[in-house]
């Protein structure tokens, strides 16, 4: 349960930190040119500076963000630029010519207007800001929000300011080179010409006409449009930018609600990573504007995460409160004592409610309902051995969490035994592996194991390639990656087909266009497709990023190695073999008894003793001691097949939407018949949670 964000310490590639080390040292080059003197070189050295400089902003490097941490962010480094072109001039005796004044001048009214452009787009973005963004919900007809400005004026808006001074620098080097001042003066009217016209453009976007409505009419819109919506089940969710992927597994299931869904999100940069969706999504980061948001018809709210924003929903006592979770698993944070504060429970099989009762954190076994998992029905089960290709094995470890237990994964001391054993195995399978995304990000070790694995499956699949025993297709894998690039090609272009100016704009479009909807989910499975099939299926492969999924290596794979996490209880329901590393060394009786997803696991070492167990109920399912236990397990941690869980979950939804009804209407009774001096405790919670939005009013209820 992620409630902050990862700092992810890195450099990116070896490209970029080439071109920041070029230009860290174009700058003592160009002192040294200007001490000299030499024009030639200055000029050489500051094109350099210019070119790595816009190089790294295009790739949008870390390395920028560190400059900055460290007083060398950007304004800085062009102004040390600027200042040593003042400092050549006067070492080529310019100091008395007109020119070196009008440099001087050029660069002082240069940085004014770069004050002025700041604060103006600034300004006009603070103003384009809206108390709420929205997804496939119609502002438009309540309010009028106007277009944003171009984006030429502002993406990247500071940079394009400050390399206009290009204009002055290249004419004042010229004119010292000449010893003539007018292409100088030239070139700097142009910088200043630029910077003035570029300041003037932006200031009509900050009339009344240019900007959106101010917060109260959007918040009454807002709540115009939820009066006619009226939904009934809310998923709520708030994290850090790296916890998107535990909402997005939700998307689906909410779209097969039998009830009316809506999605709310407290973090834009949660909004931004959201996967494309069809179901009313709003955006509050305000607490204030959340507790004042007429959500009177909604009855269950569900909460994929137990974070501290909770508290701003969970506060309302007219709708049932359910924590759904975004996995589930064996690790601590699967009955985590937050979980009392919910209405009920609702886990995937009796596995989960075992697991609170066990932990006695104070969820009543009453509380807990057992609803499946609807994210698994993607999920293909097994057919046996494939005939035509040899087996794939799919390593997927966990990360190293966020202490050092060493429990937490096998990448850490039994990984690189893992896939080393792997890609040796005879008869010859394949391996796919495909780590946790935060892998690395908190520990430096976990980060340098996952460098040497990535070397190990890389360097396998460069000598398999190279063996003649292993033949490709190359023109159908040819035809593959083309397939690929079309396809690719087609989303970006519906991607940017769909991307608005700003957040205002987005919020105004956002309505989602089925057909554009539709056409994008279609392509991504003929993109899943097609990314098997670009290479052969004997080919050792590291699978990072968010394509493909998980789920889609789970169903091009024989078997699957793996540690105590969801990812476990996932591949389970595929019915497949599966091994699980024992890493912290307690024994496999002592791994069993602690963690019931290992129940009909092979149960390996770290030094990969096991596998070979694994490997033999791949290749020969006779030789599968644990079939039956992987079935029983399926039950009892998933639930049963029948009903599918997608009606196990909308029939939990709507009883406890009955139950929330039933109370409401128990309170109203008591209120209308005794008048305040009845049931006080409940019905004044009641009276402020929908009038008034006083969260400190909120104790009972």
């Amino acid at each position: 349960m992620i409630t902050t964000a990862i700092r992810v310490a890195r450099v990116g590639s070896a490209a970029e930190l080439a071109a920041a080390v070029v230009m860290m040292l174009g700058y003592p080059g160009l002192m040294v040119a200007a001490l000299v003197p030499s024009v030639p070189a200055f000029a050489v050295a500051a094109a350099v500076t210019y070119l790595a400089d816009h190089y790294l902003h295009r790739k949008g490097s870390y390395l920028i963000n560190r400059l900055g941490k460290v007083r060398a962010g950007l304004p800085i480094r062009f102004l040390i630029r600027q200042l040593l072109l003042i400092l050549l001039l006067a070492r080529l005796d310019l100091a008395d010519n007109l020119i070196y004044y009008g440099a001087i001048a050029c660069f002082i009214a240069f940085y004014g207007l770069q004050a002025a452009q700041g604060a103006l787009t600034t300004l006009i973005r603070n103003r384009r800001r809206m108390p709420v963004a929205t997804r496939n919900v119609d502002l438009a007809a309540r309010i009028r929000i106007p277009d944003a400005p171009p984006a030429l004026l502002l993406n990247h808006s500071g940079e394009k300011m400050l390399h206009l001074d290009l204009a002055a620098v290249v004419g004042i080097l010229v004119a010292a080179s000449l010893d003539s001042s007018l292409v100088g003066f030239v070139g700097i009217a142009i910088t200043v010409v630029l910077s003035t016209l570029y300041v003037l453009v932006l200031v009509p976007y900050l009339r009344g006409g240019r900007i959106p409505p101010p917060a109260d009419r959007v918040l009454k819109a807002l709540d115009g449009w939820l009066g006619e919506y009226r939904p009934e089940t809310v998923l709520y969710f708030s994290g850090s930018k790296d916890s998107a992927y535990q909402v997005n597994m939700w998307l689906e299931t909410m779209e097969q609600l039998d009830t009316r869904p809506l999605i709310i999100l407290r973090e834009r940069v949660i909004l931004e990573k959201l996967a494309p969706t069809t179901v009313p999504v709003v955006c509050v980061p305000g607490g204030v504007h959340l507790m004042n948001m007429d959500l009177s018809t909604v009855r269950v709210a569900l909460y994929a995460a137990n974070v501290g924003k909770n508290i701003h929903l969970l506060r309302v006592p007219t709708m049932k409160h359910v924590f759904i979770g975004h996995g589930d698993s064996d690790k601590i944070a699967s009955v985590n004592p937050f979980s009392k504060v919910y209405d009920e429970v609702w886990t995937a099989g009796r596995a989960g409610r075992d697991r609170y009762a066990i932990a006695d954190v104070g969820v009543r076994d009453d509380d807990i309902v057992e609803v499946g998992r609807p994210q698994l029905a993607p999920i293909a089960t097994w057919q046996g051995p494939p005939a035509d290709r040899m087996p794939t094995v799919l390593y997927a470890p966990t990360w190293e969490g966020w202490d050092d237990n060493p429990g937490n994964t096998s990448i850490l001391l039994a990984g690189e035994n893992i896939v080393r054993t792997l890609v040796q195995a005879e008869p010859a399978v394949r391996v796919l592996y495909k780590p946790h995304p935060f892998t690395g990000t908190r520990s430096a070790r976990a980060k340098a194991a996952h460098q040497r694995i990535t070397a190990l499956v890389e360097k396998a699949a460069a000598e398999r390639a190279a063996d003649p025993r292993f033949i490709a297709d190359a023109s159908a894998q040819a035809g593959a990656r083309a397939e690929l690039a079309r396809i690719e090609a087609r989303l970006a272009e519906l991607a940017t087909g769909g991307d608005r100016g700003d957040e205002a704009e987005a919020t105004r479009d956002g309505l989602v266009d089925m057909a554009r909807h539709e056409e994008t989910a279609r392509l991504r499975a003929e993109w899943n497709d097609a990314y098997w099939r670009s290479f052969p299926d004997w080919e050792h492969r590291v699978i990072s990023g968010a394509e493909p999924r998980l789920y889609d290596c789970f169903n091009v794979c024989e078997a699957m190695v793996s540690d105590i996490s969801s990812v476990v209880s996932d591949f389970i329901a595929s019915g497949k073999p599966y091994a699980v590393t024992d890493s912290a060394e307690l024994g496999a009786e002592e791994f069993k008894r602690q963690n019931t997803a290992v129940r009909a696991a092979v149960i390996l070492t770290n030094d990969a003793a096991g596998l070979d167990g694994l490997l033999d109920a791949v290749r020969d399912p006779s030789a599968d001691p644990l079939a039956e236990d992987r079935r029983e397990l399926k039950r009892y941690l998933l639930g049963p097949d029948e009903p599918p869980s997608i009606t196990q979950f909308n029939t939990a939804v709507a009883q406890l939407a009955l139950k929330a009804e039933t109370r409401n209407l128990g309170q109203e009774s008591r209120i209308t018949a005794g008048g305040p001096d009845v049931e006080m405790v409940d019905a004044v919670p009641v009276q402020r949670a929908t009038a008034n939005g006083d969260a400190d009013g909120i104790a009972a209820g």
